[in-house]
């Protein structure tokens, strides 16, 4: 066992074909578009019977009797019968737009797209944040892609591949799928599907020496033959950056099966790995950069409006702001109160000057009144006369 462990364990690493895969654009809405509509495919027809709801003589009760107009059951003795039926709402009844079974379960994916979502999945696989962000356990993993010798796929035993994934450093990966394990919420556990647990490793082999044996009873393991690559496994879910444990055949496979920029797919007519649109994806590290910050003028500082939200009648600045003579007025007036002051005295001047000017007006008022009235005097005194 240590003899095939030893020879098993010997890490490739990736090879120059691979340098093509890790420039190919990662398409995460590609690839779970694609997902999606592959996942489709393993549906089975299924659909309500079409009596179902329908099976009993309602009828209407129609209007007069204070109750709503749907068909009711018929008869009497039973708590059955005028209850109501047919529709939707009632119990027992008729569903909305029942399933049918001609309905459209599957759905076709344009080939190259699927091409164009596996490859985009197999360079995410290499990327550790990635891989680690779906949720793979790859502290102790020494490199990705994780690429070993052709010796990993004679093994035969489970215990000498438990000892493999250890010796790599996915002993946590297998740890933490086993300890998902639980039982599935809902109806489904009644119907074969009693346990969930996460995805580990996947493993992907070229020839299969006793590898699918040894491998395949070991919880969350998932085996794959490089030419039969899927996406439900490369990406489960929709979300790439699976942690991919590939054998060197297999790995090397790669270069017949997508090609790369200078030739062509050996194994798919007219394919070639898509191409990003930009070489360098990090747009701020462009924009920051020497080339481009020497010819771009300094950015503009925004002018800074800051909108005053004070009351002129209690904030001596703001009122200064809105009327500059405020200040010098309010001065004023507080010289004004100050005895031994010009202000002083010019206030109290004009104030007995107003005085004056006020009984000078009184004085002029109570004449004019005295002469007009001494002017009427006559006149009534003669009226009086000559009524008597």
């Amino acid at each position: 066992m240590q003899k095939a462990l030893a020879h098993s364990l010997s890490i490739v690493g990736c090879n120059i074909a691979f340098e093509d895969f890790s420039k190919a654009p990662l398409r995460p809405d590609l690839v779970r578009s694609v997902h999606s509509a592959m996942a489709k495919n393993k549906r089975q027809a299924r659909g309500v019977k079409f009596e179902a709801g329908y099976e009993t003589a309602a009828a209407s009760w129609g209007t007069g009797r204070a109750v709503s107009r749907i068909p009711r059951v018929p008869g009497g003795g039973t708590h059955r019968s005028g209850q109501g039926a047919f529709g939707n709402m009632c119990r027992g009844g008729g569903m909305f737009a029942p399933l049918k079974t001609w309905r459209r379960w599957h759905r076709k994916s344009n080939l190259t797209e699927k091409r164009h979502a596996m490859a985009s999945a197999i360079a995410a696989s290499a990327l550790p944040p990635l891989v680690m962000a779906r949720g793979h356990r790859i502290g102790e993993v020494p490199e990705l892609p994780l690429v070993l010798s052709q010796g990993v796929e004679s093994v035969q035993k489970t215990k000498e591949a438990i000892a493999v994934l250890e010796a790599l450093g996915a002993g946590a990966d297998l740890q933490k799928v086993k300890d998902s394990k639980k039982i599935r919420a809902g109806a489904g556990k009644m119907r074969n599907r009693r346990y969930v647990m996460r995805r580990g490793p996947l493993v992907v082999y070229s020839e299969d020496d006793g590898l699918t044996k040894a491998f395949r009873n070991i919880p969350g393991i998932e085996l794959c033959q490089v030419d039969r690559l899927n996406l439900l496994q490369v990406a489960p879910g929709g979300t790439f950056g699976r942690f991919i444990i590939w054998t060197q055949p297999a790995f090397d496979h790669l270069q017949q099966l997508f090609g790369s920029y200078r030739s062509g797919a050996a194994l798919k007519s007219g394919y070639r790995l898509p191409r990003p649109l930009m070489t360098n994806a990090d747009v701020a590290k462009i924009i920051n950069s020497e080339e481009v910050q020497a010819v771009c003028r300094p950015a503009l500082a925004p002018a800074r409006r800051v909108g005053q939200k004070k009351n002129a009648l209690k904030n001596r600045q703001m009122m200064a702001k809105l009327n500059p003579g405020a200040l010098h007025r309010a001065k004023l007036r507080a010289q004004a109160q100050q005895e031994g002051t010009q202000a002083h005295a010019q206030k109290v001047a004009a104030i007995r000057a107003r005085a004056e000017q006020a009984k000078k007006s009184s004085k002029i008022g109570k004449t004019f009144y005295e002469e007009l009235t001494a002017a009427y005097q006559p006149s009534v005194e003669s009226e009086s006369e000559d009524e008597e």
